[in-house]
């Protein structure tokens, strides 16, 4: 084999692996990141109404969260193909894994705000309110990414992304509620 065709051989494989991984980004499914982005809010609301959360515990608590609803999503998806009579094997296993996986990662923005704050000169009280709106805003930020994704029109992942943004404020409106 001459060095061109070795050359050319190798710039083929390359484009191949550049286009598995556009298809792989493309079949992306972001649910996951507005479903985890929810949950982190809600578990820092929830933190907020027990009194004082040492920071450590916070950050644990939305990764951890994070990981169990993960394990859930995984399981869940699972089962279900075991349902469906699917054979299950390790490659549909560590897909499922993959595409569930923005569950965690929707927690480490909010759990990354949590470990800042003290930097930012925010007692407890202004680092859950942090942490909140960094959560909100991820909801918004993948629901928009979500649409995008799937080929929705500007309007439309506009609407999705204010819909998210108001069941985000509810989030809020409920943390004002049970706290005062």
């Amino acid at each position: 084999m001459s060095r061109t065709d070795d050359g050319a051989r190798r710039r083929a494989q390359a484009a191949e692996r550049r286009a598995q991984a556009a298809e792989r980004r493309a079949a992306a499914d972001y649910t996951g990141g507005v479903y985890g982005s929810m949950l982190a809010a809600s578990v820092v609301v929830g933190a907020g109404t027990l009194g004082s959360v040492p920071r450590v515990e916070l950050v644990l608590l939305l990764l951890l969260t994070g990981i169990v609803f993960w394990v859930a999503h995984v399981h869940a998806h699972l089962f279900g193909a075991r349902l469906a009579q699917r054979r299950l094997d390790g490659r549909t296993v560590a897909q499922v894994c993959r595409e569930e996986w923005p569950i965690v990662k929707a927690a480490i923005p909010p759990a990354v705000a949590v470990a800042v704050s003290p930097l930012l000169g925010l007692d407890l009280a202004g680092t859950l309110w942090f942490a909140l709106a960094v959560a909100v805003a991820g909801q918004v930020g993948w629901s928009a990414a979500a649409a995008r994704r799937a080929g929705a029109s500007w309007r439309l992942v506009a609407v999705t992304a204010s819909v998210n943004l108001v069941l985000g404020l509810l989030i809020v409106v409920f943390k004002l509620w049970v706290t005062h």
